[in-house]
Formats: structure tokens, C-alpha cells, sequence
């Protein structure tokens, strides 16, 4: 029996490459995945204004039951995670990015990790020495690499890599993992759930990915350090009360 799996793709004002971007990812599940697990490509809108509804609902009857289309009502990748995962009846869940940063031949691995290796959650990490990072700009690298470091020291946590957008879990976790305090709306929400499953004693398996950075990336660095910080004290708030 193939195990199923839910990839969410958080996804906003995507009309430029939506189409053609979730083609390629339902062609490499088709090819490399189909034989061992029923995967789904959960499209989570989280307050497109643009044409991305439209297509997005002309890509679930195109691909009818392997795209599935969410939205949530309000702006933030958290929420439009947190939606997709408690929705889901699936065995695992996670995430990646639209713009594939990280390689699809992750994929296999990072499910195998779950299914045969006796992790609970597997994360990408753009910082193992084993890694491959294409295209990033020093200024990137270095805010990564600082927001990591005071994450492990603020937060006492020992993965390497919160950051990168791709992260797959058990769904049985999901819950559990929401209950103890991973509850952001945001971006922090995808570094959060590994540092709360770090403290529940969960297995995490950090992953070595080849990423190549996207030059048209959204992500402001001044909004997202202001929303990091905020959700840290917040976060460790919860633990020490």
C-alpha cells in the first residue's frame, strides 16, 4: 500500500509561473514518486489578488486528484500551512516552495526518512557541509546564518537550518506540535514547528539539499527579522511559563 502524502505549496500572486512551476513538480511526482507513495500538490493561497485562483482551479481539473486548491482568508504562510496540515488526511505532510529552490530529488529522501529511517520530522538545511547553494547573495547568506545562530542560542535548539522551505512531518504530530506552541501566522511558523518538536523529544532528520536561490524572492529580510524576533520572545514565553 503507498503511503500518502500531502506536499502544501504556500502560494501568493503566483499567475507568472503557477502553471508551469506546479507542471514540473506533477511530473517529477508522477515519474519518481507514484510507484511508493499517493502524493497531492496542495496549492494553499493565502490572499492572492491576481489571477492565481483562476489558474489555480484550472490546475485541479487538469490534474484531478493530485492538485488540490486552498484558501485561506487573510495573508500569511503559517496560517495557510497550519490550514492545509489539519485538513489533510494524509500520512505525512510538509512544504516546499513554487519556486522548487530546493531540488525535487529531495523528495524520495525526505519521505524515506519517514517511512524507513524513524523520523518524525525531516528538515532541509542549506548548511550541512554536504550542501549545494546556488545564486545566493552574500547579504542572504549572512542574515541565514545570523538568524540561525540566535535562534540555537535564544531558543536552545541544536538543528542546524530553520529556514529553508522544506520541512515534511508525520501528520500524527501535527496537532501535538500546534498545541505545544507552534500556533505562528507567518513566515516563523516554518522554524517554529522544528524548534517546538526539538522540545516535545520528537526525531528530526536534517536533510542536505542542493538549493538554488530565486532572485525574484518576495521575502523582505527588515520585515521578516522585525517578525522573527517578535515570535521568538513570544515563543519562549510559552515554554518557560
Amino acid at each position: 500500500m503507498r503511503t500518502t502524502t500531502d506536499i502544501i505549496i504556500p502560494i501568493l500572486n503566483e499567475e507568472d509561473t503557477l502553471e508551469t512551476n506546479v507542471g514540473i513538480i506533477v511530473e517529477f511526482i508522477e515519474k519518481k514518486l507514484s510507484d511508493k507513495y499517493h502524493c497531492r500538490v496542495v496549492l494553499a493561497d493565502n490572499g492572492s489578488t491576481d489571477n492565481t485562483p483562476e489558474i489555480a482551479k484550472r490546475l485541479v481539473g487538469q490534474y484531478a486528484g493530485t492538485v488540490l486548491y486552498q484558501r485561506v482568508s487573510r495573508r500569511g504562510v503559517g496560517l495557510a500551512l497550519k490550514t492545509s496540515w489539519q485538513l489533510s488526511d494524509a500520512q505525512l505532510v510538509g512544504y516546499m516552495d513554487l519556486d522548487m529552490a530546493t531540488d525535487l530529488r529531495h523528495l524520495p529522501e525526505a519521505f524515506d526518512a519517514l517511512v524507513n529511517k524513524g523520523a518524525d520530522i525531516v528538515y532541509g538545511s542549506r548548511l550541512h557541509k554536504k550542501s549545494t547553494v546556488i545564486g545566493r547573495t552574500l547579504k542572504r547568506e549572512i542574515t541565514s546564518r545570523v538568524f540561525n545562530y540566535i535562534v540555537k542560542m535564544y531558543l536552545r535548539t541544536h538543528f542546524s537550518d530553520g529556514m529553508c522551505g522544506f520541512k515534511f512531518l508525520k501528520k500524527e504530530y501535527v496537532t501535538s506540535i500546534m498545541q505545544s506552541g507552534a500556533e505562528s501566522d507567518g513566515w516563523f511558523f516554518c522554524t517554529e514547528i522544528l524548534v517546538v518538536a526539538e522540545w516535545m523529544g520528537l526525531s528530526l532528520y536534517e536533510l542536505p539539499v542542493d538549493w538554488t536561490d530565486d532572485p525574484n524572492s518576495k521575502v523582505k529580510i527588515g520585515v521578516l527579522a522585525r517578525e522573527y524576533l517578535s515570535a521568538m520572545r513570544l515563543l519562549k514565553s510559552k515554554r518557560v511559563s
